[in-house]
């Protein structure tokens, strides 16, 4: 009997499936089954650093984030740089800066690590409020600061950037490196986009920022890069009581909009 033909003519070649997958043209690798790999002992352990096994890692960390932070009680984030020493003047903004959203009624969320976010977690613990850190797998040992109550430490940046904006109604961001630099500029692409809405987003210390915001306005807004008025998303101050106040204001505008049968989300 002459071998099948598909429609163009060509010889059709056997079919074969692993679970929803359909495979043609058999390969030397589909050997065996996904049971007999699975169950074979003796087999290979490369398979559980695979791209699959990633899938569920990653899977593993939304679903223990969103379980973790599901009952946590509306929170801001604050940023800054990880090697800001105790003695510093940062330090001690960023511990007051703490304090003060603790006292104002919010959780306080950093990166659990050391320097600012230590000083902002250990201001919200001094003043009894909420103190989460968010950790980060890297490739020195950093770990979670003493002052943090709730803490999960991501192996992914992008499963732990979801929580920090998921889980807070603003982010203030003190001075930082690159790190701070990726968590604003996250956060204003997600605001100028509309993708979340009324998020402040406070940059704490004039003469750190200054030179940014001039530089967005002068050169990105000038040029038509970003849209006029799109710098007016940041707040620059060197108040503590004013960027806990722009937190307030803008979250009762959110208290006031759900009053009124709004949809505004944050």
């Amino acid at each position: 009997m002459a071998p099948e033909k598909n429609n163009h003519g060509r010889k059709s070649s056997s079919v074969k499936h692993r679970g929803p997958i359909q495979l043609r043209r058999a390969r030397k690798d589909e050997a065996t089954t996904t049971d007999e790999r699975l169950l074979d002992e003796r087999g290979s352990t490369d398979w559980v650093h695979t791209d699959p096994w990633r899938v569920l890692r990653i899977q593993s960390e939304f679903v223990e984030g969103f379980g973790a932070l599901a009952e946590v009680p509306r929170a801001v984030t604050v940023f800054g740089s990880a090697r800001t020493s105790v003695d510093h003047a940062e330090y001690e903004a960023g511990r007051a800066l703490g304090a003060g959203l603790a006292e104002a009624g919010f959780a306080v969320i950093t990166g659990g690590g050391p320097g600012v976010m230590e000083a902002a977690n250990r201001g919200a613990s001094e003043s009894g409020g909420y103190s989460i850190g968010l950790g980060i797998e890297l490739p020195f040992e950093q770990g979670l600061n003493e002052w943090v109550d709730l803490g999960i430490n991501f192996r992914y940046f992008f499963a732990r950037k979801t929580m920090f904006v998921k889980y807070s109604q603003a982010f203030i961001c003190l001075p930082g490196g690159f790190g701070t630099l990726d968590e604003l500029f996250e956060a204003l692409t997600l605001v100028q986009t509309r993708k979340v809405t009324r998020f402040p987003i406070v940059l704490f210390g004039t003469e750190y920022w200054s030179g940014l915001v001039d530089w967005l306005r002068n050169t990105l807004e000038r040029t038509g890069k970003i849209s006029e008025g799109d710098v007016n998303l940041l707040h620059v101050t060197d108040s503590v009581e004013e960027a806990v106040q722009i937190v307030v204001t803008a979250q009762q505008g959110v208290d006031d909009g759900a009053l009124a049968g709004t949809e505004d989300q944050w």
